[in-house]
């Protein structure tokens, strides 16, 4: 067992691990600490632990100290100087004609090296821009590009929930989000309904989807012939938290001369009360396989681009596969 000691420098950010040696620290406690880009100032986000040595990766990076007042002043003398850092490098990018949209800045701890967070379409040559902040503000220039969701992390927003956006609150990495979800947890597939303020699908929906998967498993699709107590039905709605499946008994099967004749009322069962047809996908009509190659554009895809039918239309995709 070997004692670690997990650090953050951001409120919302990813835990780092660190050497806490003997020293006695505990979760909230500002420390120093030495990183791959230099000295840096950070908070413990828990107690000190430990844990087994082939969970880490070694070796790990020594705390350096406990961060006192003069620390602390100097931080915050940090965070002060990035309004200005914004404003000189903006002026900059104006001045060379970049299309870059700057997002965030943030000093290293010694103030050896300064780092710009910025957005940009494509690739962007900045090495005269690169230049010119060097030549401001004496030290190492680092620009950094970022995706539009590390964009929202940084910036933060209010959610359609009226909360503050998770990733900039408490979300300290993103996880993968598909739509196929959307579609399990029986949601609209309106572009402006499931995407959040950077475009993409709203991380919120991978919070439930090993729930609504668990509890699916053996429900009926809708427009699926059904075995019941009652007699053979057609599924009309289905409800997955509440294991409701909503039926219309089947009165006469279809033939040549006649349609198929249902019945008026609607029979509700549980999932465990119904028989499903084996090889269901097999007797599906129309049912063609279509390629692979969409599935990553579906889970990656700008859904402000895409209208409500092509949405159906991966989801569907993604349910096939």
């Amino acid at each position: 067992m070997i004692r670690v000691a997990g650090v953050r420098f951001k409120a919302a950010g990813k835990v780092y691990y660190f050497d806490p040696a003997e020293m006695e620290l505990f979760a909230g406690d500002n420390v120093i600490v030495e990183t791959a880009r230099g000295v840096e100032f950070g908070t413990l986000s828990a107690d000190i632990a430990e844990v087994e040595e082939d969970e880490i990766v070694a070796p790990l990076k020594p705390i350096l100290r406990k961060a006192d007042e003069n620390d602390v002043r100097r931080h915050e003398e940090n965070l002060k100087k990035k309004d200005r850092a914004l404003q000189l490098c903006q002026e900059k990018i104006d001045k060379h004609g970049l299309e870059m949209k700057l997002v965030d800045v943030e000093y290293t701890f010694d103030n050896s090296k300064v780092i710009f967070y910025f957005t940009a379409d494509g690739r962007v040559d900045f090495r005269e821009l690169v230049k010119d902040l060097a030549g401001v503000f004496k030290m190492r220039i680092e620009l950094r590009q970022i995706g539009v969701r590390d964009e929202t992390k940084m910036m933060g927003g209010i959610g359609s929930c009226g909360r503050e956006l998770c990733c900039h609150a408490w979300l300290p990495d993103f996880e993968p989000v598909s739509i196929k979800m959307a579609k399990v947890q029986n949601l609209s597939l309106n572009p402006i309904k499931i995407s959040g303020i950077c475009g993409r699908l709203m991380c919120c929906l991978q919070y439930e989807n090993d729930t609504y998967c668990h509890l699916r498993k053996g429900m009926p699709d809708v427009g699926e012939r059904i075995t019941t107590r009652d007699g053979k039905a057609v599924v009309m709605d289905v409800n997955i938290l509440e294991n409701r499946i909503k039926t219309r008994l089947i009165l006469e099967e279809k033939s040549d001369t006649k349609p198929e004749k249902l019945s008026t009322e609607y029979y509700v069962y549980g999932k465990e009360e119904i028989q499903r047809a084996p090889n269901k996908r097999n007797q599906e009509k129309n049912f063609v396989k279509k390629p692979k190659k969409n599935k990553t554009s579906a889970m990656d895809a700008d859904l402000s681009s895409m209208s409500e039918e092509e949405l159906m239309q991966q989801a569907e995709l993604l349910d096939l596969e």
